[in-house]
């Protein structure tokens, strides 16, 4: 049948079983909003403060649900303002379809009005990206994006679609759309055989988890593996919840931010079986000298990461799933108990610690782990109250914790939150913020309000760009140039004045119940939290050194 190319657009989308879309209308998406608005029952659609807001919405959208995430804008500066959410759901491999209108076929390449080359702009950031320019081509290019966005390493795909292709018609015949089908075919079997050697000859075994076993959903087999091979683990940002924070052979995350526990038992391993992970820099430190008394066995789906930044002794390429499935089925029951327990006594002598006398960030997300039982979903934005919520918030689960790890950006939270409440309504979800992040996109909280979603914004107001700050104390010789906040806004106003509902906080025995309350509410809320400006992230590895010499606030003070 003949149809417009907006109306095969949204046949399109409900193709791929898409129910929700955030996004921000303007003139080149026009015709697309027209037929949403004639769609509303079927495809629910959030419009965000900020296309940037919708970006991240679609990620945390994605991460949360583990289906794809799809975001609208119109052409230029709608296009451009999803970039940096492109950006950070292609760092994160998030599955994400960003759909942006352009000028007419005929205007494009003339610095039309609201023109921008969004396809060259997102080349680099995205799995790929589509111009769209003839109706005939546009279900086939929306099929392909949805199918590139999932298979594989999962990434964030482009969809640039001419104004006048969304009005002109086409011949649409309805598809049947096919499962994506696991990556298994690359699974070796003398690879396999090579991995249950080096597993059978190692001593002192560690398992280091990262955000592929989450992509995979692989959490019964990490746990499957961890047990049978008898050894510790550790994970990534990206890789929380894959293997429950709260099991006994956890030893917390490692690298820059790290326990110690994690750090100097991947040092002393032998063997460290790395599943998932692209060993960032802020996971290796200096690389040179990391696990160097380890041989490295790496199991991910993209071959890319084999040796990029830490050279593997021997590699799996597949699915996270499949490759655990095969091992565990092949896999005798190890036993490193006398290793075992080395780390856990270590998990003992060197305990998180935090000032217990004032109200902290780490006591804040103790209190919300202790009164959600560790079954909520936590969002965040990017810098000290990141690290506290990787470190004090035991994820049991995986996609509860979603967080920018590889681009690190600020503003990211908030929209992500939302996007995971509304792809999770019965869940209590939290975004965890500073107040530096907080300012940059918090005009989101009207979009929660203005729909009624009941998402927690925890505010940790410390009235400095905190993490900035941190290296400015520890390397910077107390310069702080540039990051303290100490100006008179009030978030508590802002947040009333958008619609939602405000607290603040500002001694120890008022969080449990403003956070019980809050949770109890089931409307958008926002809690200032007044915390310390110079409390700090412990422990932490100065950026160069090896992850051995990772150092607490304790071990500072001993060398004064």
């Amino acid at each position: 049948m003949q149809l417009t190319g907006s109306q095969i657009l949204v046949e399109c989308l409900k193709e791929q079983g898409v129910d929700t879309i955030f996004g921000y209308p303007g003139g080149s998406v026009l015709n697309i909003y027209d037929e949403l608005y004639r769609h509303q029952d079927e495809i629910h659609h959030i419009l965000t403060s900020h296309e940037q807001g919708a970006s991240h919405a679609a990620d945390g959208y994605a991460r949360s649900t583990g289906k794809v995430g799809v975001c609208l804008a119109t052409s230029g500066p709608g296009a451009t303002n999803l970039v940096t959410g492109i950006a950070t759901a292609y760092m994160d491999s998030v599955p994400v379809v960003a759909i942006t209108g352009n000028v007419a076929v005929n205007l494009l390449g003339k610095d039309s009005f609201q023109e921008v080359d969004i396809a060259g702009i997102t080349m680099p950031i995205t799995k790929h990206n589509f111009i769209v320019k003839d109706v005939s081509k546009l279900a086939d290019t929306l099929r392909k994006a949805f199918k590139i966005a999932q298979t594989g390493r999962p990434g964030p795909v482009l969809v640039d679609i001419a104004k006048d292709v969304t009005a002109n018609k086409a011949e649409y015949e309805k598809a049947v759309i096919v499962p994506i089908e696991r990556v298994k075919d690359t699974i070796i079997k003398e690879d396999i055989e090579i991995a249950l050697k080096m597993i059978q000859e190692a001593k002192k075994p560690m398992i280091f988890i990262g955000g592929g076993a989450v992509i995979s959903d692989a959490e019964q087999e990490v746990r499957e593996f961890v047990y049978k091979v008898d050894a510790p683990v550790t994970d990534t940002l990206m890789g929380k919840g894959a293997f429950s924070g709260e099991e006994p052979y956890y030893t917390g995350m490692l690298g820059m931010h790290g326990t110690k526990t994690a750090n100097l038992s991947v040092t002393e391993c032998d063997l460290l079986i790395t599943v998932g992970a692209r060993f960032s820099d802020r996971v290796t430190g200096n690389a040179q000298k990391f696990a160097k008394n380890a041989k490295i066995l790496q199991i991910d789906i993209d071959p890319v990461e084999i040796n990029k930044n830490v050279l593997a002794n021997h590699c799996i390429i597949g699915d996270v799933k499949e490759v655990l499935t095969i091992l565990n089925k092949k896999l005798e029951q190890h036993d490193n108990k006398e290793w075992v327990d080395h780390v856990l006594e270590m998990k003992k002598k060197f305990p998180l610690t935090y000032h217990t006398e004032l109200l902290t960030g780490p006591y804040i997300l103790e209190k919300l782990y202790e009164i959600t039982g560790g079954d909520a979903i936590i969002t965040t934005e990017v810098g000290q109250h990141q690290m506290w919520s990787a470190q004090y918030f035991k994820y049991k689960k995986p996609r509860t914790f979603i967080t920018s790890g590889g681009l690190g950006t600020m503003g990211y939270g908030l929209g992500a939150c939302i996007g995971a409440k509304v792809g999770n309504p019965d869940k209590t979800v939290v975004n965890i913020a500073g107040d530096g992040c907080f300012r940059m996109n918090m005009n989101e909280i009207a979009t929660a309000a203005r729909y009624n979603i009941p998402i927690i914004q925890v505010v940790f107001n410390n009235h400095v760009l905190g993490m900035v700050r941190q290296w400015q104390s520890l390397f910077y010789g107390q310069r702080y140039s540039h990051t303290t906040l100490n100006d008179g806004v009030d978030f508590v106003k802002l947040a009333e004045a958008m619609g939602a509902k405000a607290y603040r906080i500002t001694k120890r025995e008022e969080v449990e119940p403003v956070l019980k309350e809050a949770i109890a509410l089931n409307a958008p809320v926002v809690i200032d939290c007044q915390i310390p400006s110079d409390d700090k992230v412990w422990p932490m590895v100065a950026p160069g050194a090896a992850i051995e010499e990772v150092f607490t606030e304790e071990d500072l003070e001993m060398k004064k």
